[in-house]
């Protein structure tokens, strides 16, 4: 029988922990994400570039990709500071340890240090696997010491640990013994259903780390509850000195801990080490980088890295801001993890942040002209105009409101058609089946000057865009360099059917810079046209 610690029992805080990153084997079982080996390899450089202790590469016995990336990896990855680490599971129910498969393709991978999962829920172990109570512990057991014996460091990860701690707190204990008496380096203890909550967490892990003072406690929490962040947190402060999670949060069902609110949660907040100090400011380019990696869209909203962290919309957040800087309104310096204030203008907004958003634009509002300006927005905002997301648009609105006008080129008019035309395959040949093709014609002045010009492109826009290039190129070269990079249109009133006002976003780059214009109307064309002149006109003034 195992003497069961008091319920009140606690641990010191850790004046330090490990950060163990499962991005690319926990954080591969989220929707919607599905990883190369190559892109395993950048995810591990961002890594490392980051300053985590560990990178959990995968399970090398589950499919040929993990195990191409661990016999990649030594070649082609140059860590300085994270050391991988390859995943598995003990040996199977009445298995033999020497013979079993996943503990083979674990000791194959030649990592110094793996990763295995046990259960150490009653329910899962009688249930789940069909064996006995006995069994799980030696399962457990069996398999740390076979990899400890083969020159291995053996992480071991208690599976329903907190479900099975709750139903039976001394079996569990029991596995856990079993793995540490075995030679398991750090014990973690995993809410794999992530049905636990903070204070849970806290006592439960402050209860274990008193019953193991000489070994460490890792936590692994799942995001079910919307709990993940919190309970790593509660769980260090329970004593774990080991947490693991996976960047931006990804991982299987509603996801993990995410390390990149969890890192700076710690040492910004809790004054604990994690990753290098020096590297605290990388953390918005890692974030970013790995959601490019694994081709999902980033989370605006993610605390201290996302776009809209330190944005501040509202009138009395950005008077404030204006009078006695970022400290009113943000919990941190936003450089520290590498992100930025923002002002956002709205019909929120008042002329305190108007004048901020125009000086950050190299542009001198006076108070007259803000208020007007503040004004004026109210009522473009209530048409569906929102400049939030097209700093480039707001930008020519407010060099407009101190009277400047753009003198690069006057619109007389343009005229854009659809038509289909037969398709063909080259040297001449018609076939049979036809094409759906835009014309497009615009007549513009360049002071005196009066151009015409048409353009054909596979849509209206394309077209468009053809002509006004044929136009402006030869007077304007810089046109040549500014390209449409993307083009999204929303509905902004699906009641209105097809009469439905729209909302056309344009991104543009000239190949160093990145801006975004807005058109609004209820004819697509027409909120395309007003996008795409002004990404020309705030083209032709980056070059000026």
């Amino acid at each position: 029988m195992i003497d069961l610690p008091d319920v009140g029992g606690s641990a010191a805080i850790p004046t330090s922990v490990e950060i163990f990153d499962t991005t690319l084997r926990d954080g591969a079982q989220f929707e919607g994400i599905s990883l190369t080996v190559e892109d395993k390899l950048r995810v591990a450089e961002q890594l490392d570039w980051l300053g985590v202790a560990w990178i959990e590469g995968g399970f090398p016995q589950a499919n040929p990709k993990d195990a191409e990336f661990f016999l990649r990896a030594p070649k082609e990855l140059s860590l300085s500071t994270a050391q991988l680490v390859a995943f598995g599971s003990t040996r199977r129910p009445a298995g033999k340890v020497d013979v079993d498969p996943t503990l083979a393709a674990l000791l194959a991978a030649e990592t110094s240090t793996v990763c295995i999962v046990g259960k150490s829920s009653e329910f899962h172990v009688t249930e789940a696997l069909g064996t006995t109570l006995e069994e799980g512990i030696a399962m457990a057991g069996e398999s740390v010491r076979f990899l400890a014996n083969a020159g291995r460091r053996v992480f071991f990860d208690a599976e329903h640990f907190f479900d099975g701690y709750k139903a039976n707190p001394e079996f569990s204990l029991r596995v856990l013994e079993a793995a540490a008496q075995s030679g398991a380096s750090c014990l973690v203890l995993c809410d794999t259903n992530g049905g636990s909550l903070p204070h849970e967490v806290q006592r439960i892990t402050s209860e274990v780390t008193s019953y193991f003072e000489e070994v460490v406690i890792g936590i692994h929490t799942q995001n079910d509850t919307g709990c993940a962040v919190g309970n790593a947190i509660a769980a260090v402060v329970g004593g774990a000195r080991h947490v693991q999670g996976t960047i931006n949060g990804y991982g299987e069902r509603t996801g993990n801990a995410d390390l990149i609110t969890c890192i700076p949660n710690l040492s910004l907040k809790m004054g604990i080490e994690t990753i290098p100090r020096d590297r605290m400011n990388r953390l918005t380019a890692v974030s970013r980088t790995v959601a490019e990696l694994v081709n999902l869209p980033p989370s605006n909203s993610a605390p201290y890295v996302g776009k809209s962290a330190f944005a501040h919309k509202g009138g009395l957040h950005t008077s404030a801001l204006g009078k006695a800087g970022g400290a009113t309104y943000e919990h941190v310096e936003p450089s520290v993890v590498g992100n930025e204030t923002r002002v956002l203008v709205s019909d929120l907004g008042g002329r305190a942040g108007m004048a901020m958003k125009a000086e950050s634009f190299g542009i001198v509002l006076d108070g007259p002209a803000a208020g007007r300006l503040s004004e004026d927005l109210k009522v473009l905002e209530a048409e569906g105009w929102s400049f939030e997301a097209a700093d480039a648009s707001l930008s020519l609105l407010m060099r407009r409101a101190t009277g400047w006008a753009q003198d690069f080129f006057r619109v007389e008019a343009y005229r854009c058609s659809s038509y289909h035309r037969a398709a063909t395959a080259g040297a001449g040949i018609i076939l049979e089946d036809t094409e759906l093709w835009s014309e497009a014609t615009v007549k513009v002045w360049v002071g005196e000057q009066r151009v015409a010009a048409v353009g054909e492109g596979n849509g209206p826009v394309n077209a468009l865009d053809e002509a006004l290039r044929a136009a402006l190129t030869p007077l304007y070269p810089a046109f040549a360099r500014i390209h449409l990079t993307d083009f999204k249109v929303r509905v902004l009133d699906g009641a209105g059917a097809t009469g439905a006002v729209v909302r056309v976003l344009i991104d543009s780059s000239n190949g160093e810079r990145s801006w975004t214009t807005i058109g609004v109307s209820p004819n697509v064309i027409e909120a395309s046209w007003i996008a795409l002149c002004d990404a020309f006109v705030y083209g032709l003034l980056l070059e000026d």
